[in-house]
């Protein structure tokens, strides 16, 4: 096979893993944020401390990221032709993809978040934040620079599974890979893949550590006074107590006509009170 010929196959398998990669990294990111900060939140002394829930969350955790993908593929083809109509092809990959990767990147964010100072945690607590605040204000900030490691982790996994997709019919460099480099013994071409695949992943690898680096080092130059400082901002001052009115006056108590009237003393009887007795 000429590169003529290679080309054409390779951008689309390009544009088609890079498709699939993206739209299921989004979802594995805004479905895996929340449940691993829920796992930290609903653990045995946390800020909403909820055992039941903590060992149902992570015993679906657990059995999802237990099960090689291949096999959750298969076993996710009904519900994936019923939510895309199809079971091949790039769109449907995106559903067992993100599935798959939701409770993946969910361990990182909850290895991620139990790493935070609690000092800082508890400074807010005793500000009047609630765990909303404290979660926004404190958990996400402070995590951000090993969730951005996650997430890069969570992308470069993203990419292998996508070329285990192929196999399947997904579509992308695994599926040339295996219908023309496997199949077809196109060795020049399994081995272009291979290289694409490496300059890929090492270029997502790279941006991420870079970025991630970024934001430690600017975390560190801030300090935890300044960071305590923006927090005390943050957190909504309590509301002052509404004025109480003064009683009014009571008005003076009448008296009934029956009650007698101390009659006033007379001059006689302040003189015989003087009068000293023999």
């Amino acid at each position: 096979m000429t590169w003529s010929e290679m080309r054409p196959l390779l951008e689309q398998a390009c544009w088609d893993t890079l498709y699939m990669v993206g739209w299921s990294t989004l979802i594995a990111l805004a479905g895996g944020l929340p449940i691993g900060v829920l796992l930290v939140l609903t653990e045995r002394g946390g800020l909403a401390q909820n055992s039941p829930a903590n060992k149902l969350i992570g015993q679906i955790v657990n059995v999802t990221r237990s099960m090689p993908f291949i096999i959750l593929m298969v076993a996710l083809m009904s519900f994936t032709r019923w939510v895309t109509g199809t079971s091949i092809g790039r769109e449907a990959a995106i559903v067992p993809l993100a599935i798959g990767a939701i409770p993946f990147f969910a361990r990182l964010v909850e290895t991620s978040v139990r790493e935070v100072d609690g000092g800082l945690v508890e400074a807010v607590q005793s500000m009047g934040g609630s765990t909303w605040t404290v979660v926004r204000k404190v958990l996400i900030p402070e995590a951000l620079p090993s969730l951005v490691a996650g997430a890069t982790t969570t992308v470069v996994a993203l990419i292998g599974y996508s070329a285990m997709a192929g196999t399947v019919g997904a579509g992308g460099l695994g599926d040339l890979a295996v219908r023309y480099g496997y199949q077809r013994f196109e060795t020049e071409l399994m081995w272009i893949i291979v290289a694409v695949l490496a300059v890929v992943i090492s270029a997502i690898q790279f941006a991420g550590d870079v970025t991630a680096r970024a934001l430690h080092r600017r975390r560190r130059s801030s300090g935890t006074a300044p960071r305590l400082r923006l927090l005390r901002t943050a957190v909504p001052a309590p509301r002052p107590a509404a004025p109480t009115t003064p009683a009014a006056p009571s008005a003076p108590t009448k008296t009934s006509g029956n009650e007698p009237r101390q009659q006033p003393a007379t001059g006689s009887d302040s003189r015989e009170k003087d009068i000293p007795r023999a």
